[in-house]
C-alpha cells in the first residue's frame, strides 16, 4: 500500500469522525479524497462517494433513532423530492453531461474538471456557511413544528441535484432548513438530515451505476473504515462541543475548495 493510499484510507476515518461530531460536513470530502489521494476519476468517485456517505450516515443516524431524536415525518417530506432529483440526476444528467463540457479552438473544459470545480464551489458556499454558522437557542424556535411543504419540497430538489452531481450529503443545506423552516431542535434537526442524506445518497448509487464497474472490495473497505469514523465521533460528541469544530472545519473547508479550484485551472 503506497503512502498516498494509506492517507486515503486514514482520511476516510476523518470523514466519519466529521459526521460524527458535527452532523455533516466530513462528506464534501470524500470526493476530493477519491480523487486527489486514490487516484479515481471524477464520475466514478462521486458513485462511490454516495455510497460511502449513505452507508455511514445511515449508521449515524441509528443512535439518534434510539434516543427518538429523528422526526420521521420531517425526514418522509423532505427525502421524496430530493431523491427524485438524485435519482434523476444520476440516472439521466451525468451520463449526457458531454465530454467537453465547453471548448474553443485554444481551450477544452473537461467534464472531469467541470465536476472538480463544480465541487469545489459547492465546497466554498459550505466553507461559508460553518464559518458564519450560529446556533440558535432551541427555545428561540420554540412553538409548534411548520411543515411548508413547497419551501420543503424546493429544498429537497435542490440538495437532492447538488447530491447527484457531487456526491456529497448536502448536511450543510439540510440542518438549516429543518430548524429555521420545520423548527426541529438542533439535535433532532442533525438526526434527521442524517437519516435524509443516508436515503438520497443510496438512492442515487444504485439509480446511477448500471454501466459502471463497481470495485466492492475497495469501496467496502473505505466505507468501513468511515463508519468506524462516525462512531467514533458520536462516542467524541459526548465530550468535544461540535460547534466550535464546525467553524475550524469550514475553515479547512475554505482552503480545499480554494485549492481545488487552483489545482484544476492551474496546474
Amino acid at each position: 500500500m503506497t503512502s498516498l493510499q494509506v492517507a486515503g484510507f486514514s482520511a476516510s476515518i476523518l470523514i466519519g469522525v466529521s459526521l460524527g461530531l458535527i452532523g455533516g460536513g466530513g462528506s464534501i470530502l470524500t470526493l476530493p479524497v477519491l480523487v486527489y489521494l486514490l487516484g479515481f476519476n471524477p464520475v466514478i468517485s462521486t458513485a462511490y462517494s454516495l455510497f460511502v456517505v449513505g452507508t455511514t450516515s445511515l449508521v449515524g443516524s441509528v443512535n439518534y433513532m434510539r434516543h427518538q431524536q429523528v422526526n420521521y415525518k420531517a425526514a418522509l417530506l423532505f427525502s421524496i423530492p430530493s431523491f427524485l432529483a438524485v435519482f434523476l440526476t444520476r440516472k439521466y444528467l451525468i451520463p449526457n453531461i458531454p465530454d467537453p463540457v465547453f471548448s474553443t479552438a485554444s481551450f477544452a473544459l473537461s467534464k472531469n474538471v467541470a465536476i472538480m470545480i463544480f465541487f469545489a464551489l459547492v465546497m466554498l458556499a459550505a466553507s461559508i456557511s460553518m464559518i458564519r454558522d450560529k446556533k440558535t437557542p432551541d427555545k428561540q424556535l420554540a412553538g409548534p413544528l411548520n411543515f411548508n411543504l413547497p419551501v420543503i419540497a424546493l429544498d429537497g430538489v435542490l440538495v437532492g441535484l447538488l447530491t447527484g452531481i457531487v456526491g456529497a450529503g448536502g448536511g450543510f443545506l439540510i440542518i438549516p432548513a429543518l430548524v429555521l423552516l420545520v423548527r426541529l431542535p438542533m439535535k433532532m434537526a442533525v438526526g434527521t438530515s442524517l437519516l435524509i442524506i443516508a436515503t438520497n445518497t443510496l438512492i442515487g448509487f444504485w439509480g446511477g451505476t448500471a454501466n459502471m464497474a463497481i470495485d466492492w472490495p475497495f469501496l467496502l473497505k473505505f466505507t468501513a473504515m468511515s463508519v468506524l469514523g462516525i462512531l467514533l465521533g458520536t462516542y467524541l460528541s459526548q465530550f468535544i462541543p461540535g460547534q466550535k469544530l464546525k467553524k475550524a472545519f469550514g475553515w479547512f473547508v475554505l482552503v480545499m475548495g480554494i485549492y481545488i479550484i487552483s489545482r484544476e485551472v492551474f496546474l
